[in-house]
């Protein structure tokens, strides 16, 4: 890496800490309920919705409410897209969008994935873009933190059959944190540039003529041919260039605070109405990070030992930076094929990146988007060198408990975590516990769900994809890359990150559909065992201390999770791999 990667990486994790640290103790109080204002506040809301706030729910109760919150919200999201050609706020006149692509958009937003198959502001009303994406890059990304705050309370509490509840909770982390943040930063986000408006589109004069070929048609349309069989082309010319507008900042804001992704455009955060400066750059990728990161302070303050959230931070931070040192390295080395053709390796892999961001900022944003569920991109992920495009796709298949979404990355720590004080346990023949709550049967069976739900769809749906005509006809890349291209696709899907490694063509009945599915159960195929994990250690006597206790806040236990998620997390995608990306990194030494 090059001094100015390391000085980004270093201004990245100070201003982080700056911010995160405060941010912890205010999501505290309000989680806990200590926020007296905002409990009188919430109060008549709560009669208005026949809430009774102050009675607490078991797991199996609060899993029927969140699943029945969610099923409501994917109906919705559903019908405003297939609504949105006889609504308002649709000045370019957008009609509906079908059945297939509405499915997966809703699962996909819904269980804060955000994956796109389309491109956004040439499908997308302003009033779909408002009411349904942007509101559920709120709510699904208050479900990932109620969850997870559900599973800290079953290791801070003991003896009880309650976890929280789901209606209070919600409401909670949407009125006191994820409102006011979004506020806070998308107003910074139009002071860099970031378009907020209702106008139709802008037809411009542009300061410079383009020229581009096209099919010459016939009377009835159709491009006409030539003896060979090839289509008969004609030069045009072009003056003008038509600029996307809409309400772009407040969309952005949430989108990078909710680890939700996805994007108003198409380009994503490439796009200069989207992220237009370095210092906007800088910060969408903190507010990625700053609410996982939070939350790790914040488990430390409820479980009443400030240590145990800095050991689970120490070990997300230390996989993190290996990933970064990794794709800034392949980056910056460049493609040897390209070096052999006489072009200068010393610039590295430019290919597919904004100059405005370079290699280290396109650099960083892959490996935080992808640690965390965002899915957000700066860069096209498909244009990294092999071993470079790897890292994003295998900081994904770890389950994204790198930071991870917004409370998504601390439950699945916290499974990782779990298991590392079972295989520890087996090690020196005692029952495990963890922060005093003995790890038995029937957790280790959530755990074994939670944790494999996620690669049986990740390499099911990889491998119906490669033996379906449908799968492979979507593929615009063949060999080792192709295969990479729907891996990635399937990874992104049911880790609910939301990427794509482009090149792929999966705006189609058959991705749209199986994504969905591998979207949907990868969300709550997870949260549920997760949320009964808790229920059960909520239901637990907390053991004292002994001399046989196995501290889990030192360098040891850190060193045992990042091993524990290395080999468990990553083992069932090694065929996988050796399949995409490995091989193509040797091809292009051949």
């Amino acid at each position: 890496m090059t001094i100015q990667a390391w000085t980004l990486l270093g201004a990245f994790f100070v201003v982080l800490g700056v911010l995160a640290w405060p941010l912890a103790a205010w999501l505290t109080r309000v989680m806990e309920g200590r926020f007296t204002v905002g409990s009188h506040i919430e109060a008549p809301l709560y009669r208005l919705a026949g809430v009774k706030a102050d009675t607490e729910m078991g797991w199996l109760q609060y899993v029927l409410a969140l699943l029945l919150f969610n099923i409501l919200g994917l109906l919705a999201v559903y019908a405003l897209q297939r609504l949105q050609g006889v609504l308002p706020f649709n000045p370019q006149g957008f009609g509906a969008i079908s059945p297939d692509s509405s499915f997966n958009t809703a699962a996909s937003f819904v269980t804060n994935t955000d994956w796109q198959g389309y491109s956004g502001e040439a499908t997308m009303s302003y009033l779909t873009q408002m009411l349904a994406l942007t509101v559920q890059n709120f709510m699904s990304a208050a479900t990932g933190i109620v969850v997870v705050t559900a599973l800290i309370r079953g290791f801070a509490r003991h003896s009880v059959a309650s976890i929280g509840n789901f209606w209070a909770d919600i409401t909670r982390v949407t009125v006191w944190l994820l409102l006011p943040l979004s506020l806070v930063f998308g107003l910074f986000f139009v002071s860099q540039g970031v378009i907020q408006n209702f106008d139709s589109y802008k037809e411009v004069t542009t300061l410079e003529v383009t020229q581009y070929p096209s099919p010459t048609l016939d009377a009835s349309g159709k491009p006409m041919m030539d003896a060979q069989g090839n289509a008969v082309m004609q030069s045009n010319t072009s003056h003008t260039q038509t600029l996307a507008m809409g309400p772009v900042a407040s969309q952005e804001a949430i989108k990078m605070l909710g680890t939700n992704g996805g994007g108003f455009f198409n380009a994503n955060s490439a796009h200069p109405y989207e992220n237009p400066t370095a210092l906007a750059n800088f910060f969408q990728l903190i507010a990625i990070f700053l609410i996982p990161t939070a939350l790790c302070f914040m488990f430390g303050r409820i479980v009443g030992d400030q240590r145990q959230g800095w050991a689970v931070l120490a070990a997300m931070t230390t996989i993190f930076i290996i990933a970064v040192v990794a794709v800034t390295h392949y980056e910056q080395l460049g493609n040897p094929q390209l070096s052999a053709l006489g072009v200068d390796a010393a610039a590295g892999n430019m290919e597919g990146k904004e100059v405005r961001f370079g290699i280290a900022g396109s650099s960083l944003f892959a490996a935080v988007t992808t640690a965390a569920s965002c899915g957000a991109v700066n860069a096209m992920h498909d244009s990294f060198t092999p071993l470079g495009g790897a890292v994003p796709l295998i900081l994904m298949q770890f389950g994204e408990v790198v930071f991870g979404g917004v409370g998504s990355g601390l439950y699945g720590m916290l499974v990782f975590a779990i298991l590392a004080v079972f295989i520890s346990g087996l090690m020196i023949g005692r029952t495990p516990e963890y922060l005093g709550k003995k790890i038995e049967a029937y957790e280790m069976k959530m755990v074994a769900i939670a944790i494999l739900v996620t690669p049986l769809l990740v390499l099911l749906g990889t491998a119906i994809t490669v033996m379906a005509d449908a799968g492979r006809i979507g593929v615009a890349n063949p060999g080792a890359h192709g295969f990479s291209e729907i891996l990635y696709a399937f990874t992104s899907a049911a880790n609910n990150n939301g990427s794509a490694f482009a090149g792929l063509s999966a705006n189609t009945p058959f991705y749209n559909t199986l994504l969905a599915v591998a979207i949907w159960f990868g969300r709550f195929g997870v949260i549920v065992p997760v949320l009964a994990i808790a229920g059960s250690l909520a239901a637990k006597k907390r053991l004292a201390v002994t001399a046989g206790t196995m501290p889990t806040h030192g360098v040891l236990f850190v060193v045992l999770l990042i091993g524990t998620v290395l080999l468990v997390g990553l083992l069932n995608y090694v065929p996988a791999l050796a399949l995409g990306p490995v091989v193509e990194h040797l091809v292009l030494f051949k």
